[in-house]
C-alpha cells in the first residue's frame, strides 16, 4: 500500500498568511502602509495568475492603487485576471499593455472602449466576458471570486475598517466576496483617523493613505 497522503483542508488560509507575512516589514501602525510602499505593497500580495478586483465605478475609482499596479514589476506579477464593473481610466488598460494582467471580465466601459477593442484586437487583452452588473457581482462568490481586491474609501481607522461618505456603491460586495474565500482586501483612503462617523467596511488587510 502506498504512503498516506496528508491532506491539507487550509491551503488558502495559510497561502493569504504567507502573502501578508511577506509585506509585515511595509506596516507602520496597525494595518496602514505608507502610499510611497503602496507598489512594494501589491508585488508581495499578488501572485501571477491571481484574479484581481480593482474598485471602479460611477462615483469613485481606486485611481492610485490602479496607477499603482501598473508601477509592478512584471517579471514578478503577471497574468492577471481583472474582474471589475467598470473599465473607466486609462490606468485600466495600460496594465494589459504592461504585461501585468492578461485576462478580463467587466461590464462597462464606455470612455475606454475603443482602446479596449483595439487590445483585444490585437491580442494584448483576452476576454472572459462582457456581464450584467448583477451577473458579475453574483459571480464574484462563484467562479470569479477575487483573490486580491483594491479598493477605495473616504476614511479609515488605523484597525482597517473604512468609512466610504456618500459613495458606498459597490465595496461592500467586492470586499465580502474577497474575504469570503480568504482574499486580501487593500484599500486606498483620503486619511486615517482615530475614530470614524460609522463603518461600512470592517477589518480590511492593508490601509494606504493618500
Amino acid at each position: 500500500m502506498g504512503k498516506d497522503v496528508k491532506k491539507v483542508w487550509d491551503s488558502l488560509k495559510k497561502d493569504t498568511e504567507e502573502r501578508l507575512k511577506s509585506v509585515a516589514h511595509l506596516v507602520q501602525d496597525g494595518k496602514v502602509v505608507a502610499a510611497k510602499d503602496a507598489v512594494a505593497l501589491l508585488e508581495g500580495v499578488i501572485k501571477p495568475g491571481d484574479k484581481v478586483n480593482l474598485e471602479g465605478n460611477n462615483q469613485k475609482q481606486a485611481d492610485f492603487l490602479a496607477d499603482c499596479l501598473c508601477k509592478v514589476d512584471p517579471e514578478k506579477v503577471y497574468d492577471l485576471h481583472m474582474v471589475q464593473s467598470v473599465i473607466a481610466l486609462p490606468s485600466h488598460l495600460d496594465v494589459f499593455d504592461k504585461g501585468v494582467a492578461k485576462k478580463l471580465d467587466y461590464s462597462f466601459s464606455g470612455p475606454q472602449a475603443g482602446r479596449l477593442a483595439d487590445f483585444v484586437r490585437d491580442g494584448k487583452l483576452q476576454l472572459g466576458a462582457i456581464h450584467t452588473y448583477l451577473e458579475l457581482y453574483g459571480r464574484y462568490y462563484a467562479d470569479l471570486v477575487p483573490r486580491v481586491a483594491l479598493v477605495v474609501g473616504y476614511q479609515a481607522d488605523k484597525e482597517g475598517n473604512l468609512y466610504t461618505g456618500f459613495n458606498t456603491e459597490d465595496t461592500p460586495i467586492i470586499v465580502e466576496a474577497t474575504k469570503f474565500k480568504q482574499g486580501i482586501v487593500v484599500a486606498q483612503v483620503n486619511e486615517i483617523v482615530d475614530k470614524l462617523p460609522r463603518v461600512d467596511i470592517p477589518f480590511n488587510d492593508k490601509i494606504n493613505p493618500v
